[in-house]
């Protein structure tokens, strides 16, 4: 019986972060229920209070929940196989609580139409898929607790995280937040909540990617600083550094 709560658990979770990255992206594009450039009810600073709490408390949840030692001190708590989905699940309410939260600050700064708003629509709809895309390329099941719980329940063999580069991440180290940046960037209708919300997300992102990069270098090595300094981080423009150690690599691959 345990096993299966343990399973419909991490399930439950699973389902309801895809409801909210929905939510999210409905959202973001302005489409209902709740609509990021809708009319304000509130004064624009008690607005701009309100919603830059909301974004603090997901950038918290995300980035403290994350760390090596804040998952140490909750597995005494949770049970491991249960830990990610456990994250999965928290970030879920917090990422739907954004949208239903949100206090629309009025104040056009610009407003595409025609065929200009059509492109920009699609490039953010581009952005947005390649978040689970780029999952996929990684581990899709592990980022999302899924593969934790089946090894409890099924008694597999509990694997080994792996050091990965496929596809995108052999031109950038972080295309999943480069999706995120060109949607959350790609508006057609921008007002200054709009423009709130994208600077705050795309400020976490940045500090998000800082931390996990050190995590990341603590747990690879040198393997991920080689990466570091071979492949950039989100604009796909290789350094000469970069360009030289790749050349090295091939140069020893050939010999």
């Amino acid at each position: 019986m345990k096993k299966l709560l343990s399973a419909v658990y991490s399930v439950v979770a699973y389902v309801l972060f895809l409801g909210a990255f929905l939510y999210l992206i409905a959202f973001s594009m302005n489409i209902g229920p709740s609509l990021i450039n809708g009319p304000a009810s509130l004064p624009p600073l008690a607005a701009g209070a309100i919603d830059l709490g909301l974004i603090t408390m997901f950038g918290l949840q995300h980035s403290i929940m994350a760390r090596p030692g804040f998952k140490s001190w909750w597995t005494r708590i949770v049970p491991q196989h249960l830990e990610r989905s456990t994250y999965v699940l928290i970030s879920a309410g917090l990422v739907a609580l954004v949208p239903a939260a949100w206090q629309p600050i009025e104040g056009t700064l610009w407003m595409v139409s025609g065929a200009g708003m059509i492109a920009l629509h699609t490039l953010a709809l581009l952005g947005f898929l390649m978040v689970p895309l780029c999952s996929f390329l990684t581990d899709h099941f592990e980022l999302f607790g899924l593969r934790q719980a089946a090894e409890h329940v099924f008694g597999w063999q509990q694997s080994k995280p792996e050091f990965k580069q496929r596809s995108l991440y052999k031109r950038v180290r972080h295309p999943m937040m480069v999706g995120f940046l060109v949607a959350f960037w790609a508006v057609p209708f921008m007002t200054v909540g709009h423009l709130l919300f994208t600077v705050t997300m795309s400020a976490y992102i940045l500090v998000g990617i800082h931390f996990e990069e050190r995590d990341l270098a603590r747990k690879h090595g040198q393997a991920y600083r080689d990466y570091q300094a071979r492949v950039p981080k989100l604009i796909p423009i290789p350094s000469a550094q970069g360009a030289a150690l790749a050349t090295g690599t091939e140069a020893t691959r050939s010999n």
